[in-house]
């Protein structure tokens, strides 16, 4: 875990869409911002679906369009992540119901679980599933992404 201690882990349904570009595009501003090593970054799914694979091909498309690579393995949250996140940001509100829900069945948890559309300055609370949509859905979650992760650094650096 990184010495300051701050983490941070994004959700979704199955962690091949949504949660891997928040995770990137999260990573990518740590980065560029030189606070990199300060930060455990990661994203999982509520659901087991998706397990052991690669995001969604337009997702990583959109991706590299904003020069971002990711080598993300979608994987289901864990028990443990409740106790060793400071931060779980989730999608929606059934993430968020599933995570809560998760959580609180674990003795340890630690983790504070909101909605990461909590932080889009232009109040779009929910970041729906592009996963049925076209690439202007997914350029859509990228951009969402994009504003929440923005002002949720700007609070917590």
């Amino acid at each position: 875990a990184a010495s300051s201690g701050k983490s941070i882990l994004f959700v979704c349904l199955g962690n091949i869409c949504r949660s891997p570009i928040g995770e990137a595009v999260f990573r990518k501003m740590v980065t560029d911002t030189g606070v990199v090593d300060k930060w455990v970054i990661d994203s999982g799914a509520t659901s087991d679906w998706n397990t052991g694979s690669a995001p969604d091909t337009r997702g990583l498309a959109c991706l590299r369009k904003h020069g971002i690579e990711t080598d993300h393995r979608a994987r289901q949250i864990t028990n443990d992540d409740f106790m060793t996140f400071d931060h779980i940001l989730c999608m929606d509100e059934s993430n968020l119901r599933d995570l809560n829900k998760k959580a609180n069945s674990v003795k340890q948890s630690k983790a504070k679980i909101e909605l990461l559309g909590n932080y889009d300055p232009e109040k779009q609370l929910i970041i729906q599933d592009p996963y049925y949509g076209s690439d202007k859905d997914f350029e859509r979650v990228y951009e969402q992404c994009v504003r929440c992760c923005k002002a949720f650094l700007e609070q917590h650096s």
